[in-house]
Protein backbone atom coordinates (compact mmCIF):
# COMPACT_ATOMS: atom_id res chain seq x y z
CA UNK A 1 0.00 0.00 0.00
CA UNK A 2 1.54 3.52 -1.67
CA UNK A 3 -0.36 6.84 0.54
CA UNK A 4 0.13 9.98 -0.68
CA UNK A 5 -1.61 13.24 -0.51
CA UNK A 6 -1.45 16.49 -3.27
CA UNK A 7 -2.72 19.62 -2.31
CA UNK A 8 -2.73 22.76 -4.27
CA UNK A 9 -3.16 26.26 -2.36
CA UNK A 10 -4.18 29.28 -4.97
CA UNK A 11 -2.63 32.78 -4.80
CA UNK A 12 -4.01 35.11 -3.71
CA UNK A 13 -4.45 38.87 -4.33
CA UNK A 14 -4.77 41.66 -1.31
CA UNK A 15 -6.52 44.79 -2.40
CA UNK A 16 -5.87 47.01 0.62
CA UNK A 17 -6.15 47.07 4.36
CA UNK A 18 -9.15 48.51 5.91
CA UNK A 19 -7.76 50.43 8.56
CA UNK A 20 -4.31 49.88 10.69
CA UNK A 21 -3.89 49.84 13.71
CA UNK A 22 -3.21 52.60 16.03
CA UNK A 23 -2.80 50.90 19.56
CA UNK A 24 -2.91 47.66 20.28
CA UNK A 25 -6.59 47.12 20.62
CA UNK A 26 -7.40 48.17 16.87
CA UNK A 27 -7.71 45.98 13.70
CA UNK A 28 -6.42 45.83 10.51
CA UNK A 29 -9.13 44.23 8.60
CA UNK A 30 -8.26 43.61 4.89
CA UNK A 31 -9.80 42.58 1.22
CA UNK A 32 -8.77 40.46 -0.78
CA UNK A 33 -9.61 36.96 -3.17
CA UNK A 34 -7.42 33.82 -4.39
CA UNK A 35 -6.88 33.42 -7.97
CA UNK A 36 -6.59 30.50 -10.87
CA UNK A 37 -3.74 29.30 -12.50
CA UNK A 38 -1.36 30.14 -9.97
CA UNK A 39 -0.32 27.70 -7.11
CA UNK A 40 1.39 26.26 -4.58
CA UNK A 41 1.41 22.40 -5.18
CA UNK A 42 2.75 20.03 -3.76
CA UNK A 43 2.55 16.37 -2.76
CA UNK A 44 3.11 14.31 0.63
CA UNK A 45 3.93 10.45 1.47
CA UNK A 46 5.49 8.80 3.85
CA UNK A 47 9.22 7.75 4.08
CA UNK A 48 12.00 5.82 5.35
CA UNK A 49 13.33 9.48 5.84
CA UNK A 50 12.38 13.19 5.28
CA UNK A 51 13.10 14.60 1.72
CA UNK A 52 12.30 17.68 0.68
CA UNK A 53 12.29 17.78 -3.08
CA UNK A 54 11.81 21.20 -5.08
CA UNK A 55 11.49 24.97 -4.20
CA UNK A 56 11.32 26.47 -0.76
CA UNK A 57 13.16 23.52 0.83
CA UNK A 58 14.22 25.18 3.92
CA UNK A 59 10.94 26.86 4.71
CA UNK A 60 9.30 23.68 4.19
CA UNK A 61 11.36 21.73 6.61
CA UNK A 62 10.74 23.88 9.20
CA UNK A 63 7.32 23.98 8.90
CA UNK A 64 6.97 20.18 8.75
CA UNK A 65 9.59 19.63 12.04
CA UNK A 66 7.25 22.49 13.98
CA UNK A 67 3.85 21.09 12.72
CA UNK A 68 4.98 17.05 13.58
CA UNK A 69 6.09 18.42 17.17
CA UNK A 70 2.89 19.97 17.72
CA UNK A 71 1.08 16.97 16.82
CA UNK A 72 3.23 14.44 17.97
CA UNK A 73 4.18 12.55 14.61
CA UNK A 74 7.01 10.70 14.26
CA UNK A 75 7.00 9.44 10.67
CA UNK A 76 9.67 10.80 8.42
CA UNK A 77 7.99 12.36 4.93
CA UNK A 78 8.66 12.83 0.88
CA UNK A 79 7.52 16.10 0.08
CA UNK A 80 7.67 16.85 -3.67
CA UNK A 81 7.04 20.37 -4.66
CA UNK A 82 5.53 20.50 -8.27
CA UNK A 83 5.08 24.33 -8.21
CA UNK A 84 5.23 27.44 -5.93
CA UNK A 85 3.89 30.56 -5.69
CA UNK A 86 6.79 33.53 -6.46
CA UNK A 87 8.02 34.67 -2.79
CA UNK A 88 8.02 37.84 -1.59
CA UNK A 89 5.96 39.59 -5.26
CA UNK A 90 2.54 40.27 -2.97
CA UNK A 91 1.28 36.54 -3.71
CA UNK A 92 0.68 35.11 -0.37
CA UNK A 93 3.69 32.62 -1.22
CA UNK A 94 4.46 31.91 3.19
CA UNK A 95 1.18 32.05 3.73
CA UNK A 96 -0.24 29.12 1.43
CA UNK A 97 3.21 27.24 1.18
CA UNK A 98 2.33 26.89 5.38
CA UNK A 99 -1.06 25.88 5.23
CA UNK A 100 -0.21 23.59 2.15
CA UNK A 101 2.36 21.39 4.29
CA UNK A 102 0.23 21.61 7.19
CA UNK A 103 -3.07 20.27 5.73
CA UNK A 104 -1.24 17.75 3.54
CA UNK A 105 0.27 16.38 6.31
CA UNK A 106 -2.64 16.46 8.56
CA UNK A 107 -4.48 14.75 5.63
CA UNK A 108 -2.21 11.80 5.35
CA UNK A 109 -2.23 10.92 9.14
CA UNK A 110 -5.92 11.51 9.25
CA UNK A 111 -6.16 14.33 11.16
CA UNK A 112 -8.62 17.26 10.65
CA UNK A 113 -7.82 20.02 9.01
CA UNK A 114 -7.49 23.11 11.17
CA UNK A 115 -6.31 25.72 8.90
CA UNK A 116 -6.45 29.14 11.34
CA UNK A 117 -4.76 27.26 14.38
CA UNK A 118 -1.72 26.26 12.18
CA UNK A 119 -1.38 29.10 10.38
CA UNK A 120 -0.40 30.89 13.92
CA UNK A 121 1.77 28.02 14.86
CA UNK A 122 3.56 28.48 11.48
CA UNK A 123 3.59 32.70 12.10
CA UNK A 124 1.34 33.32 10.07
CA UNK A 125 -1.95 35.73 9.15
CA UNK A 126 -0.56 38.24 11.99
CA UNK A 127 -2.12 41.33 10.15
CA UNK A 128 -4.42 40.43 6.88
CA UNK A 129 -6.35 36.67 6.94
CA UNK A 130 -7.32 36.71 3.02
CA UNK A 131 -4.52 34.23 2.88
CA UNK A 132 -6.41 31.46 5.35
CA UNK A 133 -9.66 32.36 4.44
CA UNK A 134 -9.15 31.21 0.90
CA UNK A 135 -7.77 28.34 1.79
CA UNK A 136 -11.22 27.20 3.13
CA UNK A 137 -13.24 29.03 0.29
CA UNK A 138 -13.00 31.17 -2.54
CA UNK A 139 -14.61 34.27 -3.87
CA UNK A 140 -13.88 38.01 -2.72
CA UNK A 141 -13.07 38.55 1.01
CA UNK A 142 -13.08 40.71 3.49
CA UNK A 143 -11.95 40.18 7.41
CA UNK A 144 -12.56 42.59 9.97
CA UNK A 145 -8.67 42.01 11.87
CA UNK A 146 -8.48 39.45 15.17
CA UNK A 147 -10.41 39.99 17.89
CA UNK A 148 -9.50 40.09 21.15
CA UNK A 149 -7.54 36.81 21.96
CA UNK A 150 -8.73 35.23 18.73
CA UNK A 151 -6.42 32.92 16.71
CA UNK A 152 -6.96 34.46 13.25
CA UNK A 153 -9.10 37.83 11.45
CA UNK A 154 -12.59 37.20 11.66
CA UNK A 155 -14.38 36.51 7.61
CA UNK A 156 -16.89 38.87 7.68
CA UNK A 157 -18.32 38.64 4.09
CA UNK A 158 -17.66 36.44 0.85
CA UNK A 159 -19.14 36.98 -1.87
CA UNK A 160 -18.21 35.55 -5.34
CA UNK A 161 -16.26 37.06 -7.87
CA UNK A 162 -18.41 36.89 -11.09
CA UNK A 163 -17.26 33.89 -13.25
CA UNK A 164 -16.45 35.85 -16.37
CA UNK A 165 -14.36 38.82 -14.54
CA UNK A 166 -10.59 38.24 -15.69
CA UNK A 167 -7.56 39.55 -13.76
CA UNK A 168 -4.60 41.14 -15.30
CA UNK A 169 -1.38 40.63 -13.69
CA UNK A 170 1.55 42.62 -14.54
CA UNK A 171 4.80 41.02 -13.05
CA UNK A 172 8.57 42.57 -12.12
CA UNK A 173 10.72 39.71 -12.17
CA UNK A 174 13.92 42.31 -11.42
CA UNK A 175 12.12 43.48 -7.86
CA UNK A 176 10.46 41.92 -4.36
CA UNK A 177 7.95 43.51 -2.20
CA UNK A 178 8.79 44.59 1.47
CA UNK A 179 9.00 41.89 3.62
CA UNK A 180 10.26 40.44 6.83
CA UNK A 181 11.77 43.01 9.43
CA UNK A 182 11.88 45.27 6.93
CA UNK A 183 8.30 45.03 6.77
CA UNK A 184 7.91 45.15 10.56
CA UNK A 185 9.73 48.38 10.34
CA UNK A 186 8.17 49.97 8.03
CA UNK A 187 4.92 49.50 10.00
CA UNK A 188 6.51 50.78 13.22
CA UNK A 189 8.54 54.07 10.62
CA UNK A 190 4.91 55.00 9.14
CA UNK A 191 2.83 57.77 10.63
CA UNK A 192 -0.69 56.69 12.44
CA UNK A 193 -3.51 55.83 9.57
CA UNK A 194 -5.72 58.66 9.83
CA UNK A 195 -9.63 57.18 11.08
CA UNK A 196 -10.80 59.53 7.95
CA UNK A 197 -8.93 57.21 5.72
CA UNK A 198 -10.23 53.86 7.14
CA UNK A 199 -13.79 54.82 7.23
CA UNK A 200 -13.65 56.14 3.76
CA UNK A 201 -12.18 52.61 2.61
CA UNK A 202 -15.03 50.94 4.45
CA UNK A 203 -17.02 53.10 2.77
CA UNK A 204 -15.92 51.84 -0.47
CA UNK A 205 -16.17 48.72 0.66
CA UNK A 206 -19.31 47.95 1.59
CA UNK A 207 -20.91 50.57 -0.54
CA UNK A 208 -19.14 49.91 -3.19
CA UNK A 209 -17.15 46.77 -3.89
CA UNK A 210 -19.84 44.41 -2.18
CA UNK A 211 -22.86 45.88 -3.85
CA UNK A 212 -20.89 46.05 -7.18
CA UNK A 213 -19.93 41.89 -7.37
CA UNK A 214 -23.76 41.32 -6.25
CA UNK A 215 -24.77 43.66 -9.71
CA UNK A 216 -22.07 42.05 -11.52
CA UNK A 217 -20.94 45.74 -11.84
CA UNK A 218 -17.92 45.95 -12.69
CA UNK A 219 -17.31 49.65 -13.75
CA UNK A 220 -18.63 50.16 -10.02
CA UNK A 221 -16.54 47.71 -8.60
CA UNK A 222 -12.91 48.89 -10.58
CA UNK A 223 -13.82 52.38 -8.79
CA UNK A 224 -14.22 51.37 -5.38
CA UNK A 225 -10.68 49.15 -5.58
CA UNK A 226 -9.03 52.14 -7.78
CA UNK A 227 -10.14 54.40 -4.17
CA UNK A 228 -8.92 51.99 -1.94
CA UNK A 229 -5.73 51.44 -3.75
CA UNK A 230 -5.17 55.26 -3.90
CA UNK A 231 -5.63 55.52 -0.11
CA UNK A 232 -3.46 52.70 1.02
CA UNK A 233 -0.72 53.01 -1.80
CA UNK A 234 -0.79 56.77 -1.19
CA UNK A 235 -0.29 56.06 3.06
CA UNK A 236 2.72 53.16 1.98
CA UNK A 237 4.56 55.02 -0.58
CA UNK A 238 7.21 56.40 1.77
CA UNK A 239 8.00 52.89 2.41
CA UNK A 240 8.12 51.60 -0.76
CA UNK A 241 9.30 54.02 -3.01
CA UNK A 242 5.74 55.49 -4.23
CA UNK A 243 2.27 54.21 -4.59
CA UNK A 244 3.71 51.13 -6.72
CA UNK A 245 6.42 49.19 -5.73
CA UNK A 246 7.75 49.09 -9.40
CA UNK A 247 7.92 52.01 -11.21
CA UNK A 248 7.96 49.26 -14.43
CA UNK A 249 4.43 48.05 -12.72
CA UNK A 250 2.88 51.16 -12.50
CA UNK A 251 3.52 52.35 -16.26
CA UNK A 252 2.40 48.83 -17.25
CA UNK A 253 -0.84 49.46 -14.90
CA UNK A 254 -1.64 52.80 -16.11
CA UNK A 255 -1.49 51.86 -19.84
CA UNK A 256 -4.06 48.58 -19.06
CA UNK A 257 -6.11 51.70 -17.19
CA UNK A 258 -5.96 53.54 -20.37
CA UNK A 259 -7.04 50.71 -22.36
CA UNK A 260 -10.58 50.11 -20.30
CA UNK A 261 -9.08 47.96 -17.71
CA UNK A 262 -10.78 48.60 -14.01
CA UNK A 263 -9.95 48.67 -10.83
CA UNK A 264 -5.86 48.96 -11.38
CA UNK A 265 -3.87 48.53 -8.15
CA UNK A 266 -0.75 46.44 -6.22
CA UNK A 267 -1.07 43.30 -4.53
CA UNK A 268 0.13 44.01 -0.67
CA UNK A 269 3.78 45.24 -0.52
CA UNK A 270 4.22 44.18 -4.73
CA UNK A 271 5.32 44.41 -7.23
CA UNK A 272 2.59 42.93 -8.79
CA UNK A 273 -0.36 44.69 -10.12
CA UNK A 274 -3.60 43.55 -10.73
CA UNK A 275 -6.76 44.98 -12.85
CA UNK A 276 -10.06 43.47 -13.83
CA UNK A 277 -11.28 42.91 -16.90
CA UNK A 278 -15.23 41.67 -18.01
CA UNK A 279 -14.22 38.59 -19.71
CA UNK A 280 -11.20 36.65 -21.02
CA UNK A 281 -11.99 38.37 -24.22
CA UNK A 282 -12.25 41.89 -23.17
CA UNK A 283 -8.95 41.29 -21.32
CA UNK A 284 -7.22 39.94 -23.99
CA UNK A 285 -8.35 43.33 -25.98
CA UNK A 286 -6.75 45.35 -23.33
CA UNK A 287 -3.61 43.75 -23.41
CA UNK A 288 -3.18 44.01 -26.81
CA UNK A 289 -4.37 47.11 -27.28
CA UNK A 290 -1.27 48.30 -24.82
CA UNK A 291 1.38 47.03 -27.78
CA UNK A 292 4.85 46.04 -25.53
CA UNK A 293 5.24 46.36 -22.06
CA UNK A 294 7.64 48.12 -19.83
CA UNK A 295 11.21 46.83 -19.38
CA UNK A 296 11.28 43.43 -17.88
CA UNK A 297 7.50 42.75 -17.01
CA UNK A 298 5.28 39.89 -17.84
CA UNK A 299 1.41 39.92 -18.33
CA UNK A 300 -0.69 36.89 -17.28
CA UNK A 301 -4.55 36.97 -17.67
CA UNK A 302 -6.12 34.94 -14.60
CA UNK A 303 -9.47 34.16 -13.35
CA UNK A 304 -10.88 34.75 -9.70
CA UNK A 305 -11.08 31.22 -7.68
CA UNK A 306 -14.45 30.85 -5.90
CA UNK A 307 -13.12 27.39 -4.56
CA UNK A 308 -10.58 26.63 -1.62
CA UNK A 309 -7.87 24.68 -1.99
CA UNK A 310 -7.88 20.86 -3.77
CA UNK A 311 -6.81 18.03 -1.45
CA UNK A 312 -6.62 14.87 -3.23
CA UNK A 313 -5.84 11.59 -1.02
CA UNK A 314 -4.00 9.09 -3.26
CA UNK A 315 -4.06 5.18 -1.81
CA UNK A 316 -2.54 2.08 -3.57
CA UNK A 317 -3.02 -1.30 -3.50
CA UNK A 318 -0.40 -3.85 -4.96
CA UNK A 319 -2.12 -7.06 -5.16
CA UNK A 320 0.38 -10.21 -4.99
CA UNK A 321 0.43 -13.65 -7.20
Amino acid sequence: MSESVTIKVPARLHLGFLDIPRSGSERFGSVGLPVQDIATILTVSRSAETMINGDEQARIKQHVTTLCDHLGIKAQHRINVQRAIPRHVGLGSGTQIALAVAAAIRTLHGLPLDAVNDAVLLGRGSRSGIGIAAFDEGGVIVDAGKAPGSAAPTVVSRIPLPEAWRIILVFDAATQGIHGEAEIEAFRSLPAFPQETSAEICRHVVMGMMPALIERDLASFGKAVEAIQSAIGSYFAPAQGGVFTSRHVEATMRRLAEAGAAGAGQSSWGPTGFAFAASQTEATRIVDAIGGRSPGTTIQIVAGRNAGADITHTTLNFATA
